[in-house]
């Protein structure tokens, strides 16, 4: 076992305060037995600038006396230490910068951030090169930041590199960084995650209430969020600091338990990966084209009941999605649908394929075989060759069916597509899948999402719709929750045959999580080649 803490703490203009804030947390850890503790991102200055000459004056340098110290203590108490610093480079770029340090002071592996946030494009430069992975005697280290944890590829791509532990430093005010952004790159990737957090204002003090009122936000949701935690492979956590105040996490964790990718029906989700599939992330358009679909549409899920079916249709209900092979006739589905304009999802088995239909009261009017071979289905062996998408009258829609649903490519080739809604016919193996893994394709690919599923108990799913309150870019209609890309969920009821929900195609053209910050446009290029390469 190996103990591993999270430092979570506050930052601001003054460096030398930061510099000691810093080392109090590494000797804290070290105290309580820590053998690596990750510290948040932006541990020097605040990651507010009045230019970007301001950011280069405040940035370290290579050897420099804060990292010097930063060095020095690590070496001191023989401890890894992982930290997040801007980081004036000699080629004149200024970059946020993740180091680790070894327990002997040595620099062992620097990464800079690729996707920056907000006001960061404005004053520093993206990270040209993919994150390394890093061998140690711990394990294999992956190392993130923040941003780059919103979207799915750095840290798919480290995972694809062999990583088993990834530390993310973070600068957020955003709650569901620890309730979603965080946790789910443990689960999808089979791997370990320790993440720290900032606390306290993220702005300068004497700043803070003006930009919050222009802002329209309380001023004390722009301080960090806390919640700094240590995450399991299976996305449970096994720590968590609070949401305010300086904090380290401890846990004991096996870092070696990560080499397990085998899902509990025994598919390998690593293996299982097309990358041939996934070229279009890398070739495809940066920019959305196609046009917004309609504000709102009804969607439901529902059991396979005509009855169902045909009380949803009838009401006015767009879309209902039914569990992937759901035991009811194509004819009945139709016959339900009779006389309305509302489109069913369901799939069915045609020998060695799994297919999803697109039925209309005229007919089949779509098909999407199942792209990826997993071991719940041992009969499929004839597989999709590509995401198809179909134009319906309120939108671009895509269908993900049965363990497709798994993989997060799948979502982003449907994002690259400008799909606006996904329907989701599958059976939910592990808790994460609707915990975390459908809200976070809905967050990162800004997709609204329908899915139905069989479990033990009858009928199960969530719908995820896209909200009009989209960070501090957008007007609001509501007040700032610190909530910056979750969906809006409507869970089954216990025991309830069918739940309906307003979903918003529209809102899948708006992908700006800050300015200058497009979830889909914005995708990072290096680790685009790993997701593409079939060597991994």
């Amino acid at each position: 076992m190996t103990r591993v803490a999270a430092a979570q703490l506050a930052a601001g203009t003054d460096v030398a305060e930061n510099l000691d804030a810093c080392l109090r947390m590494i000797d804290t850890a070290a105290e309580a037995g820590a053998e690596l503790v990750v510290l948040p991102e932006f541990c020097n200055h605040l990651s507010w600038y009045d230019d970007r000459a301001h950011a280069r004056r405040m940035a370290c340098t290579p050897g420099d006396s804060f990292l010097t110290a930063i060095a020095e203590r690590a070496a001191a108490h023989e401890i890894y230490v992982k930290i997040g610093v801007t980081l004036a480079r000699e080629d004149g770029r200024t970059t946020a910068t993740s180091l680790l340090f070894g327990p002997d002071g040595d620099l062992l592996g620097e990464s800079d951030k690729q996707i920056l946030m907000g006001a960061e494009n404005d004053h520093l430069d993206r990270g040209v090169d993919d994150s390394p992975v890093i061998d140690t005697p711990l394990g294999r280290i992956g190392m993130y930041a923040c941003m780059e944890g919103v979207i799915n590829e750095v840290t798919r791509s480290l995972t694809l590199r062999g990583a088993q532990l990834l530390l993310n430093s973070l600068n957020s005010f955003a709650t569901d960084e620890a309730s979603l952004h965080i946790p789910v790159r443990a689960a999808e990737n089979r791997v370990w995650v320790v993440a720290a957090n900032k606390v306290g204002p993220l702005l300068p003090d004497a700043q803070l209430p003006a930009i919050a009122e222009r802002l329209g936000v309380p001023p004390d949701r722009l301080h960090g969020a806390g919640e700094s935690q240590i995450v399991a492979p299976d996305g449970t956590c096994v720590a968590m600091g609070p949401a305010t105040g300086e904090a380290i996490v401890i846990a004991d964790i096996d870092i070696s338990s990560a080499d397990d990718k085998f899902r509990e029906d025994g598919t390998d989700i690593i293996a299982a990966r097309r990358p041939e599939l996934y070229e279009k992330l890398d070739t495809g358009p940066r920019e959305r084209l196609a046009g917004p679909g309609a504000p709102a549409i009804s969607a439901a899920i529902a059991t396979a009941s005509g009855r169902e079916i045909r009380e949803l249709a009838t009401a006015g209900v767009d879309l209902i999605v039914l569990p992937e092979l759901a035991e009811i006739p194509i004819p009945e589905v139709l016959h339900a649908l009779t006389g309305t304009s509302g489109y069913v999802v369901t799939t069915v088995r045609d020998g060695a394929v799994h297919e999803g239909l697109l039925l209309h009261a005229s007919g089949i009017v779509g098909r999407q075989r199942q792209l990826h071979r997993t071991a719940r289905h041992p009969w499929l062996t004839l597989l999709g060759d590509e995401l198809t998408v179909f134009e319906l009258p309120w939108g671009r829609m895509a269908l993900v069916i049965g363990d497709d649903s798994i993989f997060p490519e799948t979502f982003r080739l449907a994002a690259v597509a400008d799909v606006d809604v996904v329907a989701v016919p599958f059976t939910p193996a592990e808790s994460w899948e609707l915990r975390l893994g459908l809200p976070e394709r809905a967050a990162e690919n800004r997709l609204n999402i329908v899915a139905a599923g069989s479990a033990p108990h009858g009928l199960t799913g969530e719908i995820y719709a896209l909200s009009p309150d989209f960070t501090l870019w957008t007007a609001w209609s509501g007040p700032f929750t610190g909530v910056i890309s979750h969906p809006e969920v409507t869970a089954l009821p216990p025991g309830a045959l069918a739940v309906r929900a307003t979903i918003r195609p529209a809102q899948a053209v708006n992908r700006t999580v800050s300015r200058g910050t497009d979830l889909v446009a914005g995708r990072p290029l290096r680790p685009l080649d790993t997701l593409t390469s079939r060597t991994h």
